[in-house]
């Protein structure tokens, strides 16, 4: 019953919520006492006998240059021969933007059981039965995949990564690999700023900050954490801020390690993208700002007094 883990890369890179489904998948099989094995697609710049250190045994890879970037149909095809070549019974991807679009269409493909936006790991005393959100985060529902083929998509962030001296073989596999029936006209990359999906660290600002002109708070503050920045959706409607820093039930969802929010009130359509966060530090004026019943820390007071104190200490902290 081998594990196969799909592994996520962008720009050569693996991103870091495939190291979270590497060991993931690793200790599932582990659980079901096989092996954990790997896919990559594309030209990857990254070491990938490194991927050892995360349980995986042995790594698969396609260095086709119609992999380098994702197309759902293709890779599905591709990924689906490869779960048939190595006879896996456990497909792992990270819930992220290629999970959330590869998973579903090899589910079909397959005709197996998918659980997305797991956050534990299955519980095999009584078959094969996976715990995930749902209702935005407000419960959770546990249940069994009975097929043959099981998938799993991870919620990023939800599973703590364990690592060993391990190395993983690298192999290569031959697959047929068709053209891509979509044709990219155009791509834009932001360079120097940290990927929102992939943050720890998160600062986030809301209408409090009462015009773009003030932002710099947040961006200070972020730039001395090491942080990426975020925003609620009014900010985004009224195009303060890009609508891709949007966090919240209609924007991205994120699960960063630390999530600063400044003067955002805390509606449930925003708390839906972020209640998943380690820590949630708020910072508002009103002392009924329905954000502080889901804070572990809340500060009240005018932001433009506060933020610039706790930007300062931070650079006080780190030396700079």
């Amino acid at each position: 019953m081998r594990v196969l883990i799909f592994i996520d890369q962008s720009e050569g890179h693996i991103k870091k919520s495939s190291f979270e489904a590497a060991s993931y998948g690793a200790k599932i099989a582990e659980l079901l006492g096989t092996n954990a094995e790997a896919i990559v697609f594309g030209i990857i710049k990254d070491d990938l006998t490194a991927l050892g250190n995360y349980g995986v045994t042995k790594v698969h890879t396609i260095k086709n240059d119609l992999l380098n970037h994702l197309d759902t149909q293709v890779f599905t095809k591709v990924i689906a021969s490869v779960v048939e070549s190595t006879a896996a019974k456990v497909v792992v991807f990270s819930n992220n933007f290629s999970g959330k679009a590869l998973a579903p269409r090899l589910s079909v493909k397959l005709k197996a059981g998918l659980v997305s936006g797991a956050i534990a790991l299955p519980d095999l005393s009584n078959g094969f039965v996976v715990k995930k959100n749902v209702f935005s985060g407000k419960a959770f529902a546990n249940v069994a995949i009975n097929t043959d083929i099981k998938i799993i998509a991870l919620n990023p962030n939800s599973y703590t990564i364990t690592t060993s001296n391990a190395t993983a073989t690298v192999t290569e596999f031959t697959a047929t690999v068709e053209p891509s029936k979509v044709q990219v006209t155009a791509t834009n990359t932001l360079d120097g700023e940290v990927p929102l999906a992939e943050a720890e660290l998160v600062v986030s600002g809301g209408r409090g900050l009462k015009s773009p002109e003030n932002w710099a708070l947040v961006t200070d503050l972020a730039k001395a954490l090491g942080a990426a920045t975020a925003c609620s959706r009014p900010v985004a409607d009224a195009g303060w801020r890009p609508h891709h820093e949007h966090v919240g039930q209609t924007g991205l969802a994120i699960a960063p390690n630390l999530y600063f929010a400044i003067g955002i009130s805390g509606a449930i359509q925003h708390l839906a993208g972020v209640n998943r966060s380690k820590l949630i530090v708020v910072i508002n004026k009103d002392p009924e700002a329905p954000f502080f019943k889901a804070a572990d820390y809340g500060i009240v007071g005018d932001a433009f007094e506060v933020v610039p104190k706790i930007t300062e200490a931070v650079k006080k902290l780190k030396g700079s």
